[in-house]
């Protein structure tokens, strides 16, 4: 873990605060440069000058500056977006259930909840309450809502609370808490919220043209790629609108499945629901080829059998045609040779903003494989993408698909 790593704490208004404390300590014996956020009720538990003396930085607390005139201060609009776009990640100790259910329904009054609004860090929830509260359906469901949005939540542990009573809400010990910081900055992209407000529509899958009522033309696609990003997509806080031909897999949590089987059927479905992406990832194999005249009944064997093939429709490149301003979209090509020449040609041809191309000629990733490895190609860049996981291979195109839009945004500013 790189050392000075900045990290933010919040500290909420809970008797747990003073257990922050302890947190930030360790967090500083763990090589990283902890700085505080306070919630005013957090400030009817502990002093900032408490934390300020064991970081040496200044403790965030108001939205105002200090130099408050008679008018009732200034609004100090800079400082919480800095906090949020400095931080390498937000760690909250302790996440109160008021504190949740604001984060969980965007409610933005002090300088913690709108930090959290402004950061795309990782953010790490540590709740501690009366055992009650933490079992309310309420906030089990905020958690949900925060869990699905990429929070991580550290789980508290059940013991003696302040109240009196026995029971789970407990904090989680500091450095269980410390420990799923390093954890979650070791793989950033399983916990950050960088694509909330982001619509993606991704396909998945290998689409089926039918011989007769039985038989159909296909291909190996297991879907396993399209998947591992729908579910990525939606853990980083994106709405995903997964189009899927048919697999194994189980739709990921949070991510609205709409099931198609041909070629017509997946063009169809997106084309339909193009308006609504701010970003398309046709990770799907789609078939070149329908069978031109199929059987309205099965076929029986009687010998050599010639089947008849037309073209599909180029769904990849209609979409590039029909799609609004700023809406990105990344196709995949699998290639069995000269697979870069191959894929660079498919990036002009079909006008993509960035293209994922990959080698499946081989048997140890690709096709059916939980493993993968290519590259990102885009008109002034080759990018390789290592053999990995098709999930975390999922988040390195997530990464570079965020980069191609952002430097699109600042080319676009510039001009």
């Amino acid at each position: 873990m790189p050392e000075q790593l900045k990290i933010t704490v919040g500290v909420a208004g809970g008797i747990a605060a003073y257990k922050a404390v302890e947190v930030v300590r360790q967090l500083q014996d763990a090589g990283f440069d902890p700085h505080v956020v306070m919630t005013s009720a957090a400030e009817r538990f502990l002093q900032p000058l408490t934390f300020a003396a064991i970081t040496g930085h200044k403790v965030l607390s108001s939205l105002w500056s200090e130099d408050a005139g008679a008018s009732g201060g200034e609004f100090s609009g800079i400082d919480h977006i800095n906090e949020a776009q400095t931080t390498s990640a937000l760690v909250i100790v302790p996440a109160t259930a008021d504190l949740i259910a604001k984060l969980a329904h965007g409610i933005a009054d002090d300088f913690l909840t709108t930090m959290y609004l402004a950061t795309t860090a990782p953010v790490i929830l540590a709740p501690a309450m009366n055992v009650n509260m933490w079992l309310h359906p309420a906030t089990q469901a905020n958690l949900e809502t925060l869990r699905e949005r990429g929070v991580r939540i550290v789980e508290p542990g059940a013991g003696y609370l302040a109240c009196g009573m026995v029971g789970g809400g407990r904090l989680a010990e500091e450095s269980t808490i410390v420990a799923a910081v390093s954890e979650t900055l070791a793989n950033p992209g399983a916990y950050r919220s960088d694509l909330t407000g982001e619509t993606v529509l991704i396909t998945a899958g290998g689409t089926r043209e039918p011989i007769d009522p039985v038989r159909y033309v296909g291909n190996r696609s297991s879907g396993k790629m399209g998947y591992a990003l729908a579910a990525k997509a939606r853990r980083r806080g994106a709405r995903v609108l997964l189009v899927s031909a048919p697999t194994a897999l189980e739709a990921p949590a949070g991510c609205e499945l709409l099931s198609v089987i041909t070629v017509e059927e997946m063009r169809s479905a997106v084309l339909d629901r193009l308006p609504e992406a701010s970003l398309v990832i046709m990770a799907a194999a789609v078939s070149d080829y329908r069978v031109a005249r199929p059987a309205s009944e099965k076929l029986r064997r009687k010998g050599p059998l010639t089947l008849e093939l037309e073209p599909t429709e180029d769904i990849l490149r209609e979409i590039v045609e029909r799609r609004a301003s700023g809406t990105t979209v990344i196709g995949f090509a699998a290639e069995t040779e000269q697979v870069l020449d191959n894929g660079r040609a498919k990036l002009e041809r079909k006008g993509v903003d960035a293209l994922v191309v990959n080698d499946v000629s081989g048997t140890e990733t690709g096709f059916d494989s939980d493993r993968n490895a290519g590259w990102f190609l885009t008109p002034g860049e080759t990018i390789e993408l290592p053999e990995s996981t098709k999930t975390a291979m999922a988040d390195r195109i997530l990464d570079h698909a965020l980069a191609l839009r952002m430097h699109r945004y600042e080319m676009k500013q510039a001009n």
